[in-house]
């Protein structure tokens, strides 16, 4: 997948029409919904989903979209969602519906900033409430500016855009399982049956500090974004978002199908669903040449100067965690060796959704790939261990460069 050298340009606001629908279900397990969504019409200040919001007119301060979906047991999770979605509305609203010379690049600016306070607001709020120590939630942001689609993302909640009838994952997943298939240790195919799906190495509140991974989309006449938890995306697979997309014109009733289709494959846990539909002469018709795809925001050499900068310490875990130097790595594969490391080295999150077993304790050997250089003899070999060596540098270099490195 190509992309041009510079972000996407913001075309005029003007004659970009808004459809937009949001809806959450507390699915078929769990006892209450710890998901949270917003949705705003920045530039009128209207968060809510009157017709006034449903379909309106792009303006300059743009349309946001978010969905939080939260964790820790009891009530923290629906604290802890319920208040990143209040704090990143309430500090948009301070620092860019008051900003002069609204842009992609300072909206960027801003969603970043807005992050980290709400970051730091439910971080401070366990610290001061014992009981609901490790409390989080995931957040998925989307900014509509011009013609941009400015996002922000922590944890595993997702952004998917269907152009041309095809579902296009616009965000990362921030956990153990995406490092794993970067590295090739995973297909993507085991990795969604794999038992360390609920492993995430980022939400908003068990730490002090995040790094948000802000990347950028441009949008076409008759995109459709969709926005949602992993209540639906780890149950309905993106050739059935995209077929219910392009067979469900109308976004209330598409919330709803999507929703029902996760609930039918067991919905084990809460689901949550906003989507937007873009439409209007101010936007060009795909073409050929349009990426969709996960790409990094550029900010310019100004925004790099005065954004503030967050160490992307890693959150630590709610769950268990394998002390360091308690698996016997002479005793695993490489995958196995690979895995370890990664969860002994790091601190993760563990988060158990609804009714699925909870994972075999992470000390426990996972069942490997076939490996045939690790099936001969008594144990790994030299060209074993040098593999070994060679594919943990390269899952290090991910993790540092991409997740910061862990305190």
């Amino acid at each position: 997948m190509t992309f041009p050298d510079s972000n996407p340009g913001s075309a005029p606001a003007r004659d970009i029409i808004v459809h937009v629908f949001g809806r959450t279900d507390v699915g078929r397990t769990r006892e209450h919904n710890e998901d949270a969504f917003v949705v705003a019409d920045l530039t009128t200040d209207n968060a809510t989903l009157q017709p006034e919001v449903r379909t309106h007119q792009l303006g300059e301060r743009g349309t946001l979209f978010m969905v939080a979906d939260g964790m820790g047991g009891a009530a923290a999770g629906e604290i802890a969602s319920a208040m990143a979605t209040d704090v990143i509305l309430a500090e948009l609203r301070r620092i860019w519906l008051t900003a002069e010379n609204p842009s992609a690049d300072r909206f960027a600016m801003s969603l970043k900033s807005a992050t980290e306070a709400a970051n730091t607001r439910i971080h401070q709020y366990a610290v001061d409430h014992p009981e609901h120590r490790g409390m989080g939630t995931t957040a998925t942001i989307a900014g509509l500016i011009g013609d941009s689609l400015i996002l922000a993302q922590v944890g595993d909640s997702r952004a998917y855009l269907i152009r041309d009838g095809v579902a296009r994952q616009i965000t990362k997943d921030q956990s153990l399982i995406q490092k794993l298939v970067e590295a090739g240790e995973l297909t993507p195919e085991e990795a969604e049956q794999s038992e360390r799906r609920n492993i995430i190495l980022q939400a908003l509140g068990p730490e002090s500090n995040i790094k948000t991974d802000i990347t950028v989309q441009q949008v076409r006449k008759g995109d459709t974004l969709v926005l949602c938890s992993d209540g639906l995306s780890g149950q309905v697979k993106p050739e059935q978002i995209a077929e219910a997309v392009n067979t469900t014109p109308d976004l209330t009733a598409l919330c709803k199908r999507l929703i029902d289709l996760a609930n039918e494959n067991g919905g084990p846990d809460n689901i949550t669903v906003v989507a937007a539909r873009f439409e209007g002469a101010g936007l060009d018709s795909a073409a050929t040449s349009d990426a969709v795809g996960h790409r990094q925001f550029r900010f310019s050499g100004e925004a790099r100067a005065t954004m503030p900068m967050s160490p992307g310490e890693l959150a630590e875990t709610t769950a268990e965690v394998v002390a360091p130097g308690s698996v016997d790595p002479n005793a695993l594969t490489p995958v196995e060796a690979i895995e370890a490391i990664e969860i002994t080295d790091l601190k993760l999150i563990v988060r158990q959704s609804g009714n699925k077993p909870p994972p075999a304790a992470i000390s426990e050997k996972p069942t490997p790939r076939k490996n045939p250089a690790a099936t001969t003899g008594s144990g790994p070999g030299p060209l074993v261990w040098a593999a070994i060596a060679i594919v943990l540098a390269v899952v290090g270099y991910f993790v540092i460069q991409g997740m910061g490195s862990a305190p």
